[in-house]
């Protein structure tokens, strides 16, 4: 329903509009309020604050239309106003669409002229309305949705596009906080979900600024890629990054004595890049999979607190960079033969 505020001193007009638009107000699609001047006018407002646009004469005694319209404008703009008036000479016309007014219908009424302005002025509110719900959405769908799958989302080709996916050269690192469970087992539910999100929050932070990608949170871990110039060096600053961040970080309290650390896993080569999941149940995830993306999550197990691991392949193409350690060879789950494991100590630059 469209609710509808009509102003003018003129009382025949309130008998008329009631009668001259009476299938619509009785199919509910008008709601029409009356107010004699400008200032009942905005009583009007102030109890009615889903009204959804204004018809007003100029010339009315206490508050003309004119000042009422410069009134609507500073407490809502998007309230939209159509003027109708006797007065339809040129200069009351530029002063009130200067003032913001939709549009102006001279006097006397033709109706048939005003049901076509009424449905002119109400589509163009729809479209405003659902511009303004579409970038609230939007924003939402921001905090929840990567920036790589809004882009993707984009595309005009979407539905066709799916299912389809892409090989790339990329690094992916698994970040996991450790122990994280000794809080979840002593601490309220909103206590413990408020420090995750604290930690989470200083962890991305961290890779954006290495233009890396959060993929996904998985528990009380970050999964993250890089792709890109340098990306495995990139996803290596990043996680000595947040190390060293998390390592100055108080103890959360004397009861749990825990202190935040964090184990990282970091592989660097192919993966598939793309939309996993089903379409018939319209649940995806666009994200990277691969055996790069399997031995950085094995390495991210074995890794200990405060640990960064890497493969020895991988540490040899940036050694120039960072200062490792060697760990000799190491099983990783499901994987049949040990792998050359390098632990990354710091920054040589």
């Amino acid at each position: 329903m469209v609710k509808i505020l009509v102003v003018d001193d003129e009382a025949d007009l309130e008998i008329l509009i009631k009668q001259k638009f009476r299938k619509r107000i009785r199919e509910g699609e008008f709601d029409f309020y009356f107010a004699l001047n400008g200032r009942q006018a905005l009583d009007l407002l102030e109890e009615h604050t889903d009204i959804d646009l204004i018809l007003s004469d100029i010339n009315m005694p206490e508050m003309d239309g004119l000042t009422l319209l410069s009134k609507v404008k500073e407490k809502n703009s998007l309230l939209k106003t159509v003027i109708i008036s006797a007065y339809g000479d040129m200069e009351n016309i530029r002063t009130a669409m200067n003032l913001g007014a939709f549009d102006f219908i001279t006097k006397p009424v033709d109706f048939r002229d005003l049901e076509i302005t009424l449905d002119k002025t109400i589509q163009y509110r729809n479209q405003i309305k659902s511009t303004l719900k579409a970038m609230r959405e939007n924003n939402i769908l921001k905090m929840y949705v990567d920036e790589t799958v809004l882009n993707f989302m984009g595309n005009k080709e979407l539905e066709s596009s799916l299912m389809e996916n892409e090989t790339i050269d990329a690094s992916v690192a698994f970040i996991d906080l450790v122990a994280f469970t000794k809080i979840s087992e002593n601490e309220e539910p909103n206590v413990v979900v408020g420090l995750l999100n604290e930690y989470f929050d200083l962890m991305v932070k961290e890779i954006i600024e290495q233009k890396g990608i959060v993929d996904k949170f998985i528990g009380d871990a970050v999964m993250a890629v890089f792709q890109g110039e340098n990306h495995f060096e990139r996803a290596i600053r990043t996680a000595l990054s947040i190390r060293d961040k998390m390592e100055q970080l108080p103890v959360f309290s004397p009861e749990t004595n825990f202190r935040p650390e964090v184990s990282i896993g970091i592989n660097a080569g192919e993966m598939v890049s793309g939309n996993i999941g089903s379409r018939s149940l319209k649940r995806l995830d666009y994200t990277v999979i691969g055996d790069t993306v399997n031995v950085a999550a094995r390495l991210q197990s074995a890794a200990k607190p405060a640990q960064i691991l890497v493969l020895e392949s991988c540490a040899e193409a940036v050694k120039a960079h960072f200062e490792f350690q060697n760990m000799g060879e190491i099983n990783l789950k499901n994987k049949a033969l040990p792998a050359k494991v390098f632990e990354v100590v710091k920054s040589n630059s």
